[in-house]
């Protein structure tokens, strides 16, 4: 794990959660539903839990991610229904997503095909990959983002790291955040 300070803005300590929420997800193997997580700064999360001090360290880890329950249907619509208390940091979100190379994007979107159609075509398309995506965001409007390219015989696993990777999702989990 990396060691960040807790003097580190939480901009900079951001990709660090978004990695371990991914590494957290990624121990269950393939094949989950999303998940979400409240991020919290750990020097509250002991003050209100002494018990966890032997556990965690604000130094090392000044956000802590805490697992949130399963949710259930459309992804936006259960996003659209969650404010965070003013507790809460951020969030994050993980996800499995398919991902197409530029020309089927290209060919999708000048198609048309409605949601349910457009899902078959990702998930039929031979060049498809399968991925877990990590959007993290902070109340400063901080974001994060890691893809976590499924590997196979072929191809080898890749993990790509940047902010932009999913900004109508980003949007969505800071709107969670909003007063």
């Amino acid at each position: 794990m990396t060691r960040v300070s807790a003097s580190e803005t939480p901009a900079v300590i951001l990709p660090t959660v978004a990695r371990e929420v991914e590494e957290f997800v990624a121990a269950g193997g393939w094949e989950q539903p999303p998940q979400l997580f409240a991020l919290v700064a750990t020097s509250d999360l002991i003050a209100q839990q002494p018990e966890l001090r032997a556990q965690l360290d604000p130094e090392s880890s000044p956000l802590t991610p805490i697992a949130q329950d399963a949710l259930e249907g459309d992804l936006g619509d259960a996003l659209a229904g969650i404010e965070w208390p003013p507790a809460v940091t951020g969030c994050a979100l993980a996800q499995e997503i398919v991902v197409l190379p530029p020309e089927a994007e290209t060919e999708l979107s000048h198609g048309e095909l409605d949601d349910e159609a457009a899902r078959r075509f990702a998930a039929e398309h031979p060049a498809r990959r399968e991925a877990r995506l990590v959007a993290a965001v902070l109340r400063d409007g901080s974001v994060s983002c890691v893809l976590r390219l499924r590997g196979t015989v072929e191809v080898p696993e890749e993990v790509v790291e940047h902010p932009e990777l999913a900004p109508n999702l980003t949007d969505a989990l800071l709107a969670t955040l909003r007063p």
